[in-house]
């Protein structure tokens, strides 16, 4: 049985479920500036590279998908060190692929691992914290996309700068190991919820239930265009920093360092923020705000290095910061019974927000014979009417206790 945490033992939890998702998020991020070596490495185009971005976010789709069906039936520290186990050996798969339809391949198995890693990360949230200190938890955790970018992602474009396109794999492989042993000695017993599985017999029916619970489709649509949205821009901005701004590829881990070091500091910020005046209000503020950052970046003027460096940290902390609210926002929806099953539905959902969306951000852009890269204004334009279409919806999204107290509230 799961037992409450002292506070110390509860930051301890929070801060090893942030090192592991930060090994997730640093496997899917580190593949987005890496793009200039594979694509010189294999010959391959940027479409190519989003392809491979696509393939992993497809198959963590489907494993989250998946995953609904199981989740809820194990003691979720189990399955937490199982699937890191098998996402580590992914990644070593990863770094020894000798050509690019291997690692593709290995992406796809990074992906089918990688994809069911969040939602047992927010599901172990949802169980251990109340949810009016959710928002400050999933901070904590969501410091993980800061520390992927002040450290693994520059470490590992310094790496594939000297080292080759592999490196940052390898030492992704190192990183999991001591947090596979830290997890198995950390993590309590998470088991409370297993009374009340679905009998094996009710899987399938249970999990089509969740796809038609309206209060349920409502927060998968609001993730699916949430991640959609930064995924039309996000792969796509280190080749056009190289091939269009003119920066050299190890000077763009210079960009992610400074991006990193201040989402690092407003990510707590940002979570006790949406403790303090609600989920809804604090996404939408974001999620407005992101639109401004999303049109500069993709209609880039040239910029010194200094320039680029100092604009990066804008963007960085508003699309990760309406992450943060979100998620938290996400914990609430269902009732706490088919938590899991919810948020590994939901990983789905996002998983095919961000494979699409990295599709179709690749389809529009074009490479001239100059290497310029055409198209990615255009990106912009779609992400930034994305943006505010999903500041009107989030208002339809409400969870379990409110969905029964109240209407579903108006958008302002």
């Amino acid at each position: 049985m799961s037992v409450p945490l002292t506070p110390a033992r509860e930051r301890l939890v929070l801060w090893l479920l942030a090192l592991t998702q930060f090994t997730v998020i640093m496997d899917f991020m580190v593949m987005m500036p890496l793009a200039p070596q594979l694509m010189s490495a294999f010959a391959i185009t940027p479409a190519a590279v989003s392809g491979a971005v696509s393939a992993y976010a497809w198959c963590a789709g489907l494993s989250g998908l998946a995953a609904a069906m199981y989740i809820d039936r194990f003691d979720r520290r189990k399955l937490l060190l199982t699937v890191l186990a098998l996402f580590t050996l992914s990644n070593l798969a990863c770094a020894a692929a000798p050509s690019f339809q291997v690692l593709v391949l290995s992406r796809v198995f990074a992906g089918l691992t990688g994809g069911i890693l969040g939602a047992i990360v927010m599901a172990i949230i949802g169980d251990l914290i109340p949810a009016n200190r959710r928002g400050a938890a999933t901070g904590i955790v969501m410091t993980s996309f800061s520390m992927a970018s002040v450290a693994g992602v520059p470490a590992g474009v310094m790496l594939a700068a000297h080292y080759g396109w592999a490196s940052p794999f390898y030492i992704l492989v190192l990183c999991s190991l001591p947090i596979l042993l830290l997890a198995a000695r950390v993590l309590p017993p998470l088991d409370s919820h297993l009374p009340n599985r679905t009998p094996l017999s009710a899987m399938l029916p249970e999990l089509v239930a969740l796809y038609q619970e309206p209060m349920h489709l409502r927060a998968f649509l609001l993730s699916a265009v949430s991640m959609l949205t930064g995924m039309l821009v996000i792969p796509f901005i280190s080749p056009v920093l190289v091939s269009n701004v003119g920066l050299r590829p190890e000077e763009v881990s210079y960009v992610y360092l400074a991006g990193g070091v201040a989402t690092f500091f407003t990510a707590r910020k940002i979570g006790a923020w949406s403790d303090r005046v609600g989920a809804h209000k604090v996404y939408r503020i974001v999620s407005a705000l992101f639109v401004l950052p999303v049109l500069f970046l993709t209609h880039l003027p040239a910029l010194p290095l200094l320039g680029v460096v100092l604009f990066f940290p804008f963007f960085m902390v508003l699309a990760s910061g309406r992450n943060i609210p979100m998620q938290a926002l996400m914990t609430t929806v269902p009732e706490p019974s088919r938590r899991g099953a919810f948020l590994s539905a939901n990983a789905a959902i996002q998983q095919v927000g961000t494979g699409l969306g990295a599709l179709l951000g690749g389809l529009t852009l074009q490479t001239q014979a100059s290497g310029h890269i055409d198209g990615y204004g255009l990106n912009g334009w779609i992400a930034a009417a994305l943006a505010m279409l999903t500041v009107w919806w989030v208002g339809q999204v409400r969870g379990a206790a409110q969905g029964k107290a109240a209407p579903v509230e108006k958008a302002a």
